[in-house]
């Protein structure tokens, strides 16, 4: 197992955001994460790699234990150092695909690996490029961001947190500020990184591509899992109403 997260509560002021989430992911497994704007979706996956803290519950990675709770019911984290080790082991990308703008393509790939990872800088660039050859931007890696479309930057953005080697990746929404001629050059990617077996979380609301893609969909709504398993049976026959209620509005 590369993550388990049990029991996460999660508020901001009096609003409860997520209430008491289990979730666990095996190595090689695809989870997409669907449901309604404001069901906790994005904060569940912004609790899962430390850019929110919980206020409860425990997280844990591989077997290195993050997040654990203490008999106050409170939410209590490990170290600095002891949490840059277990932020090794993913990766994730934004929405906004947060490139550095300074920064070429190619040193926006191997800036990470280099300073963060102290890696061989002729192996990472090597690496890189090979990566940028995965996505079909070998001819871009002496471009600027602001001189590329919404979508290469998105796969630029892929690639740049390949680079660092993680066990799982996490993907916000990774096509919702892209037209959608763009949107399918990034899933396309994604699609291409589950047939290789990386273990991804996927917050979407592309529902036909979660369906194809993944092993397990999760369906959230008002901070708790509603309804999750196999992703014919969550689209073709959920057992839940709230379930069914959503998914109508993505019937094509």
């Amino acid at each position: 197992m590369i993550l388990q997260m049990k029991n996460i509560q999660k508020s901001f002021g009096e609003l409860e955001v997520l209430k008491d989430i289990s979730l666990e992911v095996d190595s090689g497994e695809v989870v997409s994460i669907i449901g309604p704007s404001g069901s906790g979706k994005s904060t569940l996956l912004r609790c899962a790699t430390f850019l929110e803290r919980v206020n409860a519950g425990e997280i844990r990675y591989m077997d290195k234990a993050a997040v654990t709770t203490n008999a106050q019911g409170e939410a209590v984290y490990v170290g600095h150092k002891e949490l840059a080790d277990v932020k090794r082991y993913f990766g994730l990308v934004f929405q906004q695909f947060n490139l550095f703008p300074h920064y070429s393509v190619l040193k926006n790939i191997m800036d990470a690996p280099i300073h963060v990872q102290k890696r061989n800088k002729d192996e990472v660039h090597e690496e890189a490029m090979a990566l940028l050859k995965k996505m079909d931007l070998e001819q871009r890696a002496n471009a600027y961001p602001c001189q590329l479309s919404g979508g290469q930057q998105q796969r630029v953005a892929i690639a740049r947190a390949l680079a660092l080697k993680p066990s799982i990746l996490f993907f916000d929404e990774p096509t919702s500020a892209l037209d959608p001629e763009l949107t399918g050059e990034v899933l396309k990617v994604i699609r291409q990184l589950a047939e290789e077996k990386m273990t991804m979380v996927v917050v979407t609301h592309e529902m036909p591509f979660a369906r194809a893609v993944s092993n397990r969909v999760i369906f959230m709504d008002k901070g708790v899992i509603v309804e999750q398993g196999d992703p014919e049976e969550v689209f073709g026959n959920p057992t839940q109403e709230r379930t069914k209620q959503f998914l109508r509005h993505y019937q094509r």
